[in-house]
C-alpha cells in the first residue's frame, strides 16, 4: 500500500474513530446516569405527599411545613428544578406562623413528568387537586415567582373564594407579555448535557445555576439532595411545554381581566426589561395591592427573604383586619 492511500484511509479512520468514541462516551454516560436517577429516588425520597391528580398514575409532590390559620401556596417560576428548596429560605421564616405548602408542578422537583396540557387551565385544577388530596383547604394566599404569576392571577378570576390575596415574588403579569412578546429561552445543549449526564462530571453547573446553591441557603446535605432533582429536572419535556404555551395563557388570563383580591407584588430592583416593574406596579395599584421595590434580583425571595417575611405579615394581618 503506497503513501497516498494510506493517507487517504487515515484521513477516513481518524474522523470515524473519533464519532465512535463520543458515541461510547455518551451512550455510556447516560447509562451510567439513568442508573443513578433510580438509586437517588430510592435514597432521597419526596420529604412531602405525593398525589395522583389526574388518575393516570403520574404524581404531583406537596410539601407542608408549619401550622396556622392561613395557608401559604408557593408557586415556582418557569424552570426552577426544586421549588422546595428554592423557596426554603422564605417559608421557614414563616412556618412558624402559617401553615405553607410547595405545589411542585408536573415536570418540577419529585413530582413525576406528565403528557396532560400545560395550559393554565390544566395546570391550575391539577394545583388545585394536589391540594386538597393532600390535605389543604381553601381560601388561600398565593406565593407565586415569576411565571406561575399567570396561573395565580387565573385562580382568583375563576374562584375567587378560594384566594385571599397574591404576594407576587417578581411574578409575570398578562400585560408585561402582551406588551412585550418575550419569550423565555432554553438551550438545547444545557438539554442535551443534562439528560445525557454528562453534566455529573461538571458539578459546578449545578453550584452555579441553581439559585439557591448558588447565594449560599443550602446546607452541604441539602445542596447533596437537590443536585440530583437538579440532574433529572432541568429543562423537563414540561417545562418546554410551559414556555410554548406563554402566549395561550397570557392571553386566556387577560381575557377575564383583572381579579377582585389584592395583588401585592415584590419587584425586582434589578431587572432592567422594559415595562416590567411599571407592568406590576400599576397591576397592584388596579387591584388594591401594595408593592415594593427591592434592590435583588429575579429571585426575590432569595436575596430579601427577612424583609418579605417581614411585610407579609403585615400584608396578611391586615387581610385578618378588613
Amino acid at each position: 500500500m503506497n503513501k497516498r492511500r494510506i493517507f487517504k484511509w487515515t484521513l477516513i479512520a481518524i474522523p470515524l474513530l473519533v464519532v465512535l468514541a463520543i458515541t461510547f462516551i455518551v451512550v455510556g454516560s447516560y447509562v451510567e446516569h439513568r442508573r443513578l436517577v433510580e438509586q437517588e429516588k430510592e435514597e432521597y425520597p419526596a420529604p412531602g405527599i405525593l398525589v395522583d391528580v389526574n388518575d393516570d398514575g403520574n404524581q404531583l409532590h406537596v410539601y407542608t411545613e408549619g401550622e396556622g390559620e392561613e395557608t401559604l401556596v408557593f408557586m415556582s417560576g418557569l424552570g426552577t428544578s426544586s421549588p422546595v428548596y428554592d423557596f426554603q429560605v422564605l417559608y421557614e421564616k414563616l412556618s412558624t406562623d402559617y401553615k405553607i405548602a410547595v405545589v411542585e408542578r408536573a415536570g418540577y422537583g419529585w413530582s413525576d413528568i406528565t403528557s396532560s396540557s400545560r395550559s393554565v387551565e390544566v395546570v391550575l385544577e391539577e394545583t388545585r387537586t394536589a391540594l386538597k388530596l393532600s390535605g389543604h383547604k381553601p381560601p388561600y394566599i398565593l406565593y407565586p415567582h415569576s411565571l406561575s404569576g399567570l396561573e395565580a392571577i387565573h385562580w382568583a378570576n375563576l374562584y375567587p373564594e378560594e384566594v385571599k390575596a397574591i404576594v407576587g415574588l417578581d411574578s409575570l403579569v398578562p400585560e408585561y407579555y402582551e406588551k412585550t412578546g418575550e419569550d423565555p429561552s432554553f438551550s438545547r445543549v444545557v438539554g442535551f448535557l443534562i439528560n445525557s449526564g454528562l453534566v455529573r462530571n461538571q458539578p459546578e453547573v449545578f453550584d452555579n445555576n441553581f439559585h439557591a446553591m448558588a447565594k449560599g441557603h443550602l446546607t452541604d446535605e441539602q445542596a447533596k439532595v437537590a443536585r440530583t432533582i437538579f440532574y433529572r429536572r432541568v429543562q423537563t419535556k414540561n417545562m418546554w411545554e410551559e414556555s410554548d404555551m406563554l402566549p395561550h395563557n397570557s392571553k386566556k388570563v387577560s381575557e377575564l381581566g383583572k381579579p377582585d383580591i389584592p395583588f401585592h407584588i415584590f419587584i425586582s430592583g434589578e431587572n432592567e426589561e422594559e415595562y416590567w416593574k411599571d407592568s406590576l406596579i400599576a397591576y397592584a395599584n388596579a387591584t388594591g395591592g401594595e408593592f415594593f421595590i427591592l434592590d435583588a434580583g429575579h429571585y426575590i425571595h432569595l436575596d430579601k427573604a427577612e424583609l418579605i417575611a417581614e411585610k407579609s405579615r403585615e400584608i396578611i394581618t391586615n387581610l385578618d383586619d378588613d
